[in-house]
């Protein structure tokens, strides 16, 4: 099945790809990862000026959504330019809180992006500490916060990890599986965006490095390499459109599946055929390596999601 942007949606996602490319996104990512989130809020307020938290918000609570399709665009291009900060959790947080008092209060400054909010449906709060407000689902309980723990190490150092501690419940009966659905689903286009990136710049790195006189991108061996990762982000693109006509938990999960590999096996193909400066840190391309695996990870392992396809 074939999923064809139309020409509005199109240029959005074009405009998106504008704005992250000039917005210098590898310095806001080393800033956030070092504890200054200055840059990657900037960069915040940018994306909501161009409404991409408002499509995550009804209309009643001065958003233009939830329309998934063109969430899924946007955060494919997160993903794709690495945006940090708590972006699908906030999202999350709009389909948990819709319906409820503490909707009314939060979802209008979440459209607005005068807001960041965080979401912890298990032990870890992402970004806590540059968060407004971190939210946390307790069985049908959805209690907001009073501080948080120690940063917690991770494999990304720009996915900051904390336990959120204490505070008041603000919902109950909330829109927990709707929400989960929705971390899910955008993790899936994050994904998707990330492989897509690190198979770009791996391209373009064979074209140019020699080995024997020749690009080795001329190798039969390469060319196979990056092939099968295209093919599995290939293959992931419908599955994530698909969902979003759907948003059934079986089709994301889906989605969440095939993409989060996809990633994951074009980041080992990207690190493999850099060589030993895919290893370095200063090397932009750490900043996308260090996100695949996490995020294939995130808001349902493989074995989750393959348990919801399965049913």
């Amino acid at each position: 099945m074939r999923f064809l942007l139309d020409a509005e949606q199109a240029e959005f996602g074009r405009t998106l790809d504008r704005m992250l490319t000039a917005a210098d996104t590898p310095s806001a990512i080393r800033a956030w990862a070092g504890g200054d989130a200055a840059p990657g809020r900037a960069l915040w307020g940018r994306l909501a000026e161009a409404g991409v938290f408002a499509l995550a918000v009804p209309e009643a609570y001065e958003g233009v959504g939830p329309l998934p399709v063109e969430l899924a665009l946007s955060y494919v291009e997160l993903g794709r330019h690495a945006v940090p900060g708590p972006v699908v959790e906030t999202a999350a947080v709009a389909a948990l809180l819709n319906g409820t008092e503490a909707g009314k209060e939060w979802l209008p400054r979440i459209a607005a992006g005068e807001a960041a909010v965080t979401l912890a449906a298990g032990p870890y709060a992402l970004d806590a500490d540059s968060a407004d407000a971190v939210f946390v689902v307790d069985g049908d309980e959805v209690r907001l916060a009073a501080g948080h723990g120690p940063l917690r190490e991770s494999a990304d150092p720009a996915r900051r990890l904390f336990v959120p501690e204490g505070g008041e419940v603000v919902a109950r009966g909330a829109k927990v599986r709707e929400a989960v659905d929705m971390a899910s689903f955008l993790t899936a286009a994050q994904s998707l965006g990330v492989g897509l990136e690190l198979l770009r710049r791996t391209v373009e790195y064979v074209r140019q490095r020699e080995q024997f006189g020749v690009p080795i991108g001329s190798f039969q061996a390469v060319k196979h390499r990056l092939a099968d990762a295209l093919v599995g982000l290939e293959f992931a693109r419908p599955l994530l459109f698909g969902a979003a006509l759907t948003m059934t938990s079986t089709d994301v999960a889906a989605a969440k599946l095939a993409a989060g590999e996809a990633a994951y096996a074009a980041a080992r193909a990207a690190l493999q055929l850099h060589g030993a400066v895919g290893y370095t840190e200063e090397l932009d391309l750490s900043l996308w390596l260090r996100k695949a695996r996490p995020l294939r990870d995130a808001w349902g392992t493989p074995a989750e999601c393959r348990e919801r396809v399965l049913g």
